[in-house]
């Protein structure tokens, strides 16, 4: 049995059972055996990869996309150029690598990144050694100041609870423990004011995941770009909202249960965007967007058949891979969405409709 195992066990025999949301917080970052605080997870030599590690058109792309809205907005100097776990530094690796040659884009920017694991922070800085980086623990530390930021693949793991048809009512889901083993319970019945507007579109026994941490950020996001301007570019797997049990956990590019291995494997859940963009008010939100027909709208196809003239071979099966992998709908082209939250009074950003 693993320490944070035997930790939790000891917690609920204490205090009872525990919202889906604090087994998450402690499963992902216990200060001795949390996931994000103690694993390097991303890669091929991890447990998942993300966008930016799959190809750098990716992060090129976005790239250009940040500095087409930081000239539309009158390229405001100074600007934060900041990432909501920011992962192993590649994509803000990308980024600037892609900016470099817009006029001013690069004097005007100051990189900061918001990351709580210090394994993270160290592949971080390493990645971005040539560029002048202050780390966060959290969106809040940010100075006030005209704000770009990307966020990919970051709300996802932000801790959810969970909230299952009862009637008229709900009950959540806990998590509790027989016989040295986590289980799942539900509480009591309670009417939850929070959620009565999901009566009219659910069902008994269905189940409705709440992040009140991920609206928190997006309030705090949209306060400061409404107020100073800049534009975020949220990318993440969901919808528009929360309609079943999403909650799931990855080891090893496999799904696995989420109580197997506390600690041991990366915990996620689905985005529900629509609650994102209400809470990021007054700041604009776009329409949600598939991912691939955003990366198309860019022109990551042009740019990969740009590459795909210097390579051959397995490098050239690989890269039009990645390109698939990208932008398919059988892959992460419709699974994951694009929102992007600029002033009321901004220029519509590219690639997007209102």
């Amino acid at each position: 049995m693993t320490p944070l195992k035997q930790s939790l066990l000891r917690r609920i025999a204490q205090t009872g059972p525990l919202t889906v949301a604090e087994y998450m917080t402690e499963c992902l970052l216990h200060p001795q055996h949390g996931y994000y605080t103690t694993q390097t997870a991303l890669g091929a030599e991890g447990d998942f990869i993300t966008a930016p590690e799959i190809s750098q058109m990716f992060g090129e792309v976005i790239g250009l996309w940040l500095a087409q809205v930081w000239l539309d907005q009158g390229a405001p100097n100074p600007f934060i150029l900041a990432e909501l776990g920011p992962g192993r530094g590649t994509l803000m690796a990308d980024i600037l690598r892609a900016t470099a040659r817009v006029p001013d884009f690069h004097d005007a920017l100051q990189l900061h990144l918001v990351e709580v694991s210090p394994v993270l922070k160290e592949a971080q800085i390493k990645a971005l050694h040539t560029h002048d980086i202050t780390h966060h623990a959290s969106l809040a530390d940010l100075p006030e100041a005209p704000l770009f930021l990307v966020a990919n693949e970051f709300f996802d793991a932000l801790p959810i609870r969970q909230f299952q048809r009862s009637g008229e009512g709900w009950r959540e889901r806990l998590i509790g423990a027989k016989d040295d083993m986590l289980q799942w319970g539900l509480g009591p019945q309670s009417n939850m004011p929070v959620l009565e507007h999901r009566l009219g579109d659910t069902e008994d026994g269905q189940i409705v995941e709440l992040n009140t941490a991920a609206e928190a950020i997006a309030q705090d996001i949209g306060r400061r770009i409404a107020q100073s301007g800049g534009a975020a570019l949220c990318v993440d797997y969901g919808d528009d909202l929360s309609r079943a049990n999403s909650f799931q956990a990855v080891k090893a590019h496999d799904h696995t249960d989420p109580l197997q291995d506390p600690g041991q494997a990366d915990l996620t859940a689905h985005v529900a965007f629509d609650p994102l963009a209400k809470s990021a008010r007054p700041a604009r939100a776009s329409a949600l967007t598939p991912q691939g027909v955003f990366l198309e709208r860019l022109g990551i196809t042009q740019r990969a058949q740009s590459l795909a003239a210097h390579l051959s071979g397995d490098a050239l099966d690989m890269h039009i891979a990645a390109h698939k992998r990208l932008t398919h709908p059988q892959e992460m082209g419709t699974l994951f969405k694009v929102l992007a939250l600029t002033p009321a009074t901004a220029p519509l950003p590219p690639a997007l409709d209102a």
